[in-house]
């Protein structure tokens, strides 16, 4: 199953806003926008807005109050960067953005352990067959991981 393409920090953006408008979920956004204000861009010279292509990178930052707390750092790079009760998602394409962000809300991501060795991961499923999963240490589980534990 593909993924609605999203060309642009934009229009990622303003994805992320209808989900959280589909699951009532406050948010903020800050954009930063010039090589020199976003976090990735360091072959720039000092003063430098732009990139050697003449183009404006643009990166945007979006917090989602509520539980679980997420944030999303959009890069300019096509990718994402999620965060979920401390969990970190590095590399995550910004196409998958709106999907993982509905994944969270509507239910269907879960904590999942093992006895053997023991630990524990967040686990995102995604259509299509597509799953991000990171681990999770027990000391930072907050009430929304405990209550998407699966046993």
């Amino acid at each position: 199953m593909g993924f609605p393409h999203l060309p642009t920090t934009v229009a990622a953006v303003e994805a992320i806003r209808a989900v959280a408008r589909e699951y009532g979920v406050p948010m903020n956004v800050t954009d930063d926008i010039g090589a020199d204000q976003t976090s990735r861009r360091i072959t720039v010279g000092t003063l430098g807005v732009q990139d050697p292509d003449g183009s404006l990178p643009h990166e945007a930052y979006v917090e989602l109050s509520g539980s679980p707390v997420v944030t999303v750092q959009i890069f300019p790079e096509d990718d994402a960067t999620i965060i979920v009760d401390d969990i970190e998602f590095s590399d995550i394409p910004r196409d998958h953005v709106p999907a993982f962000l509905r994944s969270i809300y509507s239910g269907l991501a879960f904590v999942e352990g093992k006895v053997f060795p023991p630990s524990l991961r967040l686990v995102v499923p995604l259509p299509g067959d597509e799953t991000y999963a990171e681990p999770v240490l027990r000391m930072t589980l907050t009430p929304w991981l405990t209550r998407n534990a699966r046993k």
